[in-house]
């Protein structure tokens, strides 16, 4: 399980994607409206589908308001 923390100045619509390195869609963490203030999200290596990924190298895009950010973690088990 990782931890992906964010803080927001202000009530924000925050997207929270994680794709493999092929840019296909593994799971969405976020899609909802977030108050502000600090807060994180867990991922448990499952896809949409609840079945296990393999480890190697993922990409994850946070989106909050005009805020975009891309970060790569790596999935070690």
């Amino acid at each position: 399980v990782t931890r992906i923390y964010y803080e927001l100045p202000r009530v924000s619509e925050v997207r929270l994607v994680i794709y493999n390195t092929l840019g296909q869609r593994v799971r969405t963490l976020l899609n909802d409206r977030v108050e502000a203030g600090r807060h994180w999200v867990e991922w448990n290596g499952l896809n949409e589908s609840g079945q296990r990924v393999g480890s190697g190298i993922y990409i994850y895009r946070f989106e909050a308001g005009d805020y975009q950010r891309v970060m790569k973690m790596i999935l070690m088990k």
